[in-house]
């Protein structure tokens, strides 16, 4: 029998037309009580111990929150059964009490930070100490159907000690309704500073009123869609925005050998099939040097073989009409291509839009139409990628990078000075841990306020 959740939650109600702006403004009001009397004063310590325990649940094959998402998933968000569970176990696998403890002292410096004025860990005689306080109510508006923004969202709140709304995209609240459900079973005082709710953006009375009841706003989406919530929001709301990103890997020359070749490739095939390569983290290109063991070429049809094996394992699952269409068109043109100039090459998944894999030796960064179609580029060195990638300076959140011996460091120091905010290996462009800082920003440190006492040496 299927488990029945109780309605709890807005998003529970099957009728979202029953919301109106007095029932979310009566929401706010609860949760702002709710975070008075069970998490303003929880301890770091108590509250990383329950994100961690939740987490683990998540990894149970068993748990019933799980396999309802499992279950529900496919249908919901579009992902196969299996790119699903793949993406949680990622996510929920780094949700530990170590990783916890090292995003709370890297942005805060200190565990008490929100508990008690206090001093750094490295200066225990300063004459300065500090408190930071999270705001009292945290609005989150997600965007699209990947699920882990959002949990990450409800996480980093947690640890803010703030009362959360999260108002999920249409269609998309699923995952995030499950895992509050999972908070609230375990400790319902703490689910109760948590709510979740689905609309179709662009209900102003709803939003009006959620806008009115909110100390800190967070919002994933388009820069459009980021530029109309913040026109809208009342003087004196913070607001933090996580707009249009891309993400590249970069393969040096050394990579190309016999022996690292067919893992390098394994790590790619992983980082595109990921989520079907719709998050911000995921790789739209993969710049090869050339001058290696195996040219460019090469790499990019042992790639298609890879991705073609995943298939098997790891499906990406049926496409809306459209999505398939726009995937049939560009393979089309490429296609037409490769036939005139051996500049650029195909390979595609037969009697379907599964998998592409497009080579050219043109190193302009092109935007992919994602699900699994990618690009490979032929370049000289990473000043030649960096100048087919200038258009996009500012706007490209990850780098997997696929070096080593000491042109790994080389490599690594360039993409930062370029501005690159995350450099990491290839095969974990979407499993960044907790302390990961969002387009270089601290994910958690944005959130809250400082306090500082100065002692005078007292």
């Amino acid at each position: 029998m299927a488990m029945q959740l109780p309605e709890y939650f807005l998003a529970d109600l099957a009728d979202a037309s029953v919301h109106t702006p007095e029932i979310i403004e009566q929401a706010c009001l609860s949760l702002k009580s709710n975070r008075r009397q069970f998490l303003a004063e929880r301890d770091t310590a108590s509250v990383i111990a329950t994100i961690a325990g939740v987490a683990d649940d998540w990894l149970d094959p068993d748990n019933p929150f799980r396999r309802r998402a499992l279950e529900q998933g496919p249908a919901a968000l579009g992902f196969s059964r299996e790119t699903l569970a793949a993406g949680l176990d990622a996510f929920f696998g780094s949700l530990t009490r170590e990783n916890l403890l090292a995003l709370v002292r890297q942005d805060l410096g200190q565990m008490e930070r929100l508990e008690r004025l206090t001093a750094t860990d490295m200066e225990p005689q300063a004459d300065r100490l500090a408190l930071v306080h999270g705001p009292e109510l945290l609005v989150h508006i997600t965007g699209g159907r990947l699920p882990n923004p959002a949990l990450m969202s409800l996480v980093l709140g947690l640890l803010a000690r703030s009362a959360q709304f999260v108002k999920c995209a249409s269609g998309t609240a699923l995952l995030p309704r499950l895992f509050a459900h999972s908070l609230r079973e375990v400790e319902p005082k703490l689910g109760a500073c948590v709510e979740i709710a689905e609309w179709k953006g662009g209900h102003r009375g709803l939003e009006t009123a959620l806008w009115a009841a909110a100390d800190c706003v967070t919002a994933t989406g388009s820069d459009e869609t980021l530029s109309a919530i913040r026109h809208h929001l009342p003087a004196g709301v913070r607001f933090l925005g996580y707009g249009t990103r891309l993400s590249l890997g970069y393969v040096a020359h050394e990579a190309l050998s016999n022996l690292t070749l067919p893992k390098v490739v394994a790590a790619v095939a992983r980082d595109v099939a990921a989520w079907n390569q719709l998050g911000c983290l995921s790789p739209h290109a993969i710049y090869v040097e050339t001058g290696g063991r195996h040219p460019p070429e090469r790499f990019a049809e042992l790639l298609a073989g890879e991705l073609a094996a995943l298939e098997r394992d790891q499906p990406r699952g049926p496409l809306p009409a459209a999505e398939a269409a726009t995937i049939a068109a560009h393979r089309a043109a490429y296609e037409l291509r490769a036939a005139h100039s051996p500049d650029t090459q195909i390979w595609r998944s037969p009697d379907s839009t599964a998998w592409t894999v497009v080579f050219e030796a043109n190193p302009r960064f092109r935007v992919s139409c994602l699900n699994r179609f990618i690009y490979v580029k032929a370049v000289a060195d990473p000043e030649e990628a960096l100048q087919g990638v200038d258009e996009w300076r500012g706007r490209i959140s990850t780098v997997g990078l696929g070096a080593h011996g000491p042109r790994e460091h080389t490599l690594a120091l360039r993409f930062a000075r370029w501005g690159v905010g995350r450099i990491c290996p290839l095969g974990r462009m979407q499993e960044p841990a907790p302390a990961w800082r969002h387009d270089g920003r601290p994910a958690l440190g944005d959130l809250v306020t400082w306090t500082d006492w100065e002692t005078g040496g007292r």
